[in-house]
């Protein structure tokens, strides 16, 4: 299944710490008190005070291990993905088109990025899973070890430091297990769209040296299917069309409808002759090299794409090659140890290995009309159609192709990770106060080896595919090995092992041989490698011996921490030399380290008079000075105020921080290829009252048609200058918990989260727009990053990288509500269970660039962003029988612009996704003290999304059962 070496000597190393420690743990045991009493302390996420959840000042969210199970699901990524307050952007399937994101899974708070989201683990962090960002892969945690999560929103760098912008998720695992535990899960599509996913575990855990240890163990392996694009049903290559009864974009008619099978006649896996269009006419061929007309389309979407009702099968449609979920094979070791070696020191370790294997597929290499065919001179042009071309005065042809017959360009990663957390916590009294203390080393290490299969030497293929018939021999041959067929200006156009030259067979699929595929296609490789290593430590203790307040003792924690971070990416001699159609990418190498030291307090001034049953003031305050981007500061001050028993307000204030990643400061500068969409083509250049003119002072004709259904090669990099982007966020809120109902409680929260100096990658798109966006002329420093060519005007080269420029501002209400009644009331067996969690969105703007607040980007409502999401779940427990029915409800979004300036609804039709309501429905049954059966359908009734949209945020696969077991002794 993998190569074991590292896993091996990983399973190796944890079980070998596991006996050494129980054979060692021995020599302590005449130490042991067992009178001793010990009080459990449950810190809840957001304070590293001690509090329960419904008394802190910002609001939390928990999902306890049973609820976690109810979602049929392995990835916690995917699973966080369905809170409202939580974005599907960087889930398995968000990432399904990025190489070196390809299997991670990661949690997008608020929607403000994945990188303002801090994931701690056992309140300490974790290493990363993409190279150059601070993104922890949660599908390398274990659902099985998993005891609760805590998500607190709003900021809390103050508390936890940088990357807490949007709040902090907190995974607590399985500690002092004892017995043993598999598990086993199976789920998959009942529709049979493709979708399986297999997972299998075991758990173990004992108590040592007469209860003053604990050692666990874990071993697991999932198994999630290839889905490809062609497998969810409603794909059928939706795309837009040109509205022919629209005349103008505000004449109340849709400029544009949606219709389904938007292909491209312009380029096919089998060749295309004469792609954009010649004298002789559009030419395809079939599988066997046969030539014959390409078909023509009904609907234009752009030059390059058009509508084809009746299908067409020489026509290039995109879903043909990429997948909607990747392939992964995925193998977690890990063993955890606490140990008591006295009454005040405890010994706690902690250690996991995760190896992941991931297939994704992308698109074959293609050329799209760069070449040319030789019709005079070509060896494996029909003769026919040379005819039917030299008649029509045709020497040369151009030519696109789909090299589908070289592979997709597969990316396969094998992707390892290795983390290690040691440390000693305790307490001791100094004079008559006890401190409690926590000092830690954290080791943690990502490798990935990415590997993209198949892609084009496009050099390689120029000379491969001017073939000409070699006089000695009578055979095919690259005229590059042919001296008499060669001018006196001849130059090879090889740039590999061009003396190796074998001719190429464009025309058909398959038809070239072996030996010339090999020649003109490489494989590219990188390798990645991620490190972080923490030291760490805190301490805290309360007032009671000197000073009390009437509310009672001051809580404060201190704390410092010091943390290295070093992302590497090396690649490929071919791909670096710039041989193969990706960008000649350059090696990256960056770290950093930051040391920072921070307080927490609590003060609790009131406690139980009248209209003042509690009130307490918290505040925390954080210093970090960081060796890439200076000395940073954030702060928070909390409130909860009780003035009877069971109403009470809570409210945050605070700023926060992040500093740049080592992507945004370290990245080197290198070429690639983006799409731009030309803001002065006629289609778009009244989407804003002030490119008309900008656009015919760069001197853009009027009634422009730019070619942008093409990438367009981009210059991008980080950047040193960076500093640390700042926000601050309000939270406030009711907590009702009524006395006269047992277990019921209400909370409303306002959250409100700005963040400038923003670091943002400005993208393509964005700088061609600004260029001509601006009142009162083009702005002449997004316009000098933009080259066009002087003749078609199209756009030919961006150059793009990170600046500290954007402003980000979101607001919304937070909503949850939690009943649990004895049904015995009524005299019905059983109990039940209601919780309600609901996310109003009141604001989610993007200002790329902050000092121009007139260009707002408003996402409210948009596809991703709904404005109302929310989940109910309901419970029904009858002994060793549990009943969930989950409803998760998704409101209608646009899929236009809903900014000032943007789009409008007259823009296509349609012009929205409808709201979603899906529904799950799942069991858990006790056979006995020792076996649990659990099992579901999600998406009960099958709701699906419209065909024209793959937006993670919603379930494209449709209903799917699962069904799983747990044996315990």
């Amino acid at each position: 299944m993998f190569p074991n070496s590292k896993l091996t000597r990983s399973i190796r190393l944890a079980i070998s710490v596991s006996l050494v420690t129980s054979l060692a743990i021995p020599v302590f045991a005449e130490e042991n008190d067992e009178n001793s009493d010990k009080i459990e302390k449950i810190a809840v996420t957001g304070s590293r005070i001690a509090k329960a959840e419904l008394t802190q000042p910002a609001p939390i969210v928990t999902l306890d291990s049973e609820e976690l199970a109810k979602f049929g699901n392995s990835d916690l990524g995917s699973i966080l993905a369905e809170l409202p307050a939580i974005g599907a952007t960087n889930t398995i399937i968000g990432n399904n088109n990025s190489n070196e994101s390809a299997g991670i899974s990661s949690a997008d708070l608020r929607r403000l990025g994945a990188n303002r989201t801090l994931v701690l683990v056992n309140g300490k962090r974790h290493v990363a899973g993409e190279p150059g960002s601070s993104q922890v892969d949660l599908s390398t945690i274990p659902a099985s070890l998993i005891s609760r999560v805590e998500i607190v929103t709003g900021g809390a760098s103050a508390i936890y430091g940088s990357d807490a912008v949007s709040g902090v998720i907190n995974i607590i695992l399985k500690d002092d297990f004892e017995g043993f535990e598999f598990n086993a899960r199976t789920a998959g599509s009942t529709e049979s769209v493709g979708t399986q996913e297999h997972s299998f575990d075991i758990l173990g855990g004992a108590s040592i040296a007469d209860g003053r240890g604990n050692i666990t163990f874990f071993a697991g392996y999932d198994r999630t299917k290839e889905v490809l694009s062609t497998d969810i049903r409603q794909f059928d290559g939706w795309g837009t069309i040109i509205n022919p009864d629209s005349e103008t974009e505000t004449d109340g008619i849709p400029d544009r409808l949606r219709v389904p099978k938007v292909y491209s006649e312009l380029i096919s896996s089998t060749g295309v002759i004469n792609a954009f269009g010649g004298p002789a006419g559009r030419w395809v061929f079939d599988d066997a090299g046969n030539p014959m007309r390409q078909v023509e389309r009904v609907g234009t979407n752009s030059f390059a794409f058009g509508s084809f009702p009746d299908g067409c099968d020489t026509c290039f449609d995109g879903e043909s090659y990429e997948n909607y979920i990747p392939g992964v094979e995925r193998v977690t070791v890990s063993s955890s140890l606490n140990f008591d070696l006295n009454d005040n020191i405890e010994l706690y370790s902690e250690f996991k290995f995760v190896r992941s294997d991931i297939k994704q597929q992308f698109q074959p290499s293609f050329r799209f009309g760069n070449v040319s065919v030789n019709v005079n001179d070509n060896a494996f042009l029909d003769e026919g159609l040379r005819t039917t071309l030299q008649d029509a005065g045709q020497e040369t042809a151009v030519f696109a192709k789909f090299f589908d017959e070289l592979g997709n360009r597969s990316a396969s990663n094998t992707r390892e990770l290795f983390r290690y957390v040691g440390g000693f916590k305790g307490g001791f009294d100094l004079s008559e106060t006890t401190l409690d203390y926590d000092l830690y080393y954290i080791y943690g290490e990502t490798s990935n080896e990415r590997k993209t299969l198949n892609d084009l030497i496009p050099d390689n293929f120029v000379a491969a595919l001017d073939s000409v018939i070699d006089p000695a021999t009578g055979l095919a041959a690259c005229r590059s090995q042919v001296p008499s067929a060669q001018g006196d200006d001849y130059t090879d156009p090889a740039s590999v092992n061009g003396s190796d030259c074998v001719a190429y067979n464009p025309f058909g699929l398959g038809q070239s041989s072996e030996e010339a595929r090999d020649w003109i296609s490489a494989d590219v490789t990188r390798e990645d490698k991620i490190t972080q290593q923490v030291i760490g430590g805190t301490i805290s203790g309360d007032s009671e011996e000197f000073l009390e307040l009437q509310g009672g003792p001051l809580a404060m924690v201190v704390g410092f921490e010091y943390r290295e971070e070093s992302s590497a990416s090396i690649t490929d001699e071919f791909t670096k030399a710039g041989f193969l159609t990706n960008a000649a990418t350059p090696d990256s190498f960056g770290e950093y380290d930051v040391t920072e030291y921070f307080v927490e307090v609590n003060v609790p001034l009131i406690k139980d008079l009248a209209f003042a049953h509690e009130l307490t003031v918290d505040g925390a305050y954080r210093t970090a000075d960081y060796s890439h981007a200076g000395k940073a500061e954030a702060w928070k001050v909390g409130m909860f105020y009780a003035p009877i028993e069971q109403v009470s307000v809570r409210g945050t204030y605070g700023s926060a921080v992040r500093a740049p990643n080592i992507s945004e400061a370290f990245s080197p500068r290198s070429p690639g290829f983006g799409r731009v969409t030309d803001p002065c083509d006629a289609d778009n250049i009244n989407d804003d009252p002030d490119r008309v003119a900008n656009c015919a002072a760069l001197g853009i004709p009027s009634g422009f048609q730019a070619n942008d259904n093409v990438s367009v090669d981009i210059i991008s990099g980080g950047n040193s200058e960076l500093k640390a982007e700042t926000s601050t966020s309000f939270t406030g809120g009711l907590v009702w918990t009524p006395t006269f109902v047992d277990e019921l409680s209400f909370t409303l929260d306002y959250y409100d989260i700005e963040i400038e100096d923003a670091i943002i990658e400005v993208t393509a798109q964005s700088i061609a727009d600004n260029c001509v966006d601006a009142t009162g002329g083009p702005d002449d420093d997004f316009c000098s990053a933009v080259d066009r060519d002087p003749i078609t005007h199209d756009v030919s080269l961006v150059r793009s990288g990170f600046l500290n420029a954007a402003a980000l501002n979101t607001r919304g209400l937070e909503f949850q509500a939690a009943y649990n009644f004895d049904l015995a009331t009524f005299n019905l067996p059983g109990e039940l269970k209601f919780n309600l969690l609901g996310n109003q969105l009141l604001e989610l703007e993007r200002l790329e660039f902050q000092n121009r607040p007139d260009e707002i980007n408003d996402e409210k409502g948009e596809v991703g962003d709904p404005e109302l999401q929310f989940r109910l779940a309901i419970d029904y427990q009858l002994e060793d029988l549990n009943l969930s029915w989950a409803t998760r409800y998704i409101d209608r979004v646009v899929t236009y612009d809903v900014s000032v300036n943007g789009g409008s609804p007259e823009d296509l039709e349609p012009g929205y996704i409808s709201s979603m309501t899906t529904h799950d429905l799942t069991a858990t049954y006790h056979i006995t003290d020792n076996v649990m059966i659990n099992g579901g359908v999600r998406n009960l009734f099958d709701t699906l999304p419209p065909g024209y949209t793959n937006n993670a945020l919603y379930d494209l696969v449709g209903r799917k059962a699962f069904i799983g077991i747990k044996v315990s002794m």
